[in-house]
């Protein structure tokens, strides 16, 4: 009679608790990586929201983890205080200005780019991110000059025209993308069913670059809402956004911290109401490598 194998299941099972253990150890490893970005992500704003609801005495006279003389009255001041609530109301104005100027003005370059093949084209491209990659302080002379002449300074389309020669490259570049990844036949196949380029535009292609149209107003957002050289510079009383106000708290009794902490919460506010709003759009624009 032929022997019988011993079986291997001592074998299968030592591997599958070595397999086990590996996989327990990769996780906790990540999980530690995970909890350490938290506590660092989220421990400035914890801190920020905690100087908000105290008092400037209680901020100075020792380090506590939680307010123990809860107060509202920083906030009060910035909702009935128009030094304060004009601030945010300016910004948004320009920043809505930057961000629906930014987008149209994109959306036929990248279009351009994305579709015709022309001359130069390349150098352009890179012509135009360059601009994105240049400091703020390297415009600053020419804008101040050139609204000081025209009369604009002071004023919110001066802030939102400013921005644009950072924003406009930034959308042209992840809407261009965007539009890259549309093949070319839905273009041609609409010009034989007689659409016009207008029609095809805003019927067809547009819904289909919906992403990336919510990517690049998103970005163009965040950076004209925390710029803060040019909107300083370029303001002073009628148009002062609120990155120039939280910077003037000084009074004769010293820095408010308590308001500015107010006021940083409130900053926040309206950027994590856009990511919110286009989070998904902005996980698809990490998917293709545009953000």
């Amino acid at each position: 009679m032929p022997e019988i194998a011993a079986p291997a299941a001592p074998a299968a099972t030592q591997r599958t608790a070595r397999q086990r253990a590996g996989t327990g150890a990769r996780f906790r490893k990540r999980t530690l990586f995970l909890v350490a970005y938290l506590v660092f992500a989220i421990l400035p704003i914890y801190w920020m929201v905690n100087m908000s609801f105290k008092t400037n005495h209680e901020i100075l006279s020792g380090f506590t983890l939680w307010p123990h003389e809860f107060t509202l009255d920083n906030y009060r001041t910035i909702f009935t205080d128009p030094a304060w609530y004009s601030g945010y109301i300016n910004s948004l104005i320009y920043v809505a200005i930057n961000t629906v100027i930014s987008v149209c003005v994109a959306l036929p370059a990248a279009y351009a780019f994305s579709r015709y093949r022309f001359l130069g084209d390349k150098h352009v491209f890179f012509w135009l991110l360059t601009n994105r990659m240049t400091p703020p302080a390297v415009f600053l002379l020419p804008f101040f000059q050139l609204y000081t002449t025209l009369g604009l300074m002071d004023t919110h389309i001066a802030v939102a025209l400013a921005h644009l020669v950072f924003n406009v490259p930034l959308a042209v570049w992840i809407l261009e993308g965007f539009m890259s990844g549309i093949p070319r036949e839905i273009d041609e196949t609409a010009y034989i069913d007689g659409y016009s380029f207008p029609r095809f535009f805003f019927r067809i292609f547009l819904p289909l670059i919906k992403a990336g149209v919510g990517v690049a107003a998103f970005f163009c957002f965040m950076f004209s809402w925390v710029e803060l050289l040019l909107a300083r510079t370029l303001t002073s009383v009628n148009a002062k956004p609120i990155v120039a106000t939280m910077t003037r708290t000084v009074s004769a009794s010293g820095m408010d911290w308590a308001l500015l902490a107010a006021a940083g919460v409130l900053t926040i506010v309206p950027g994590a109401i856009v990511i919110w709003f286009v989070r998904h759009y902005i996980a698809k624009g990490f998917a293709m490598g545009r953000v």
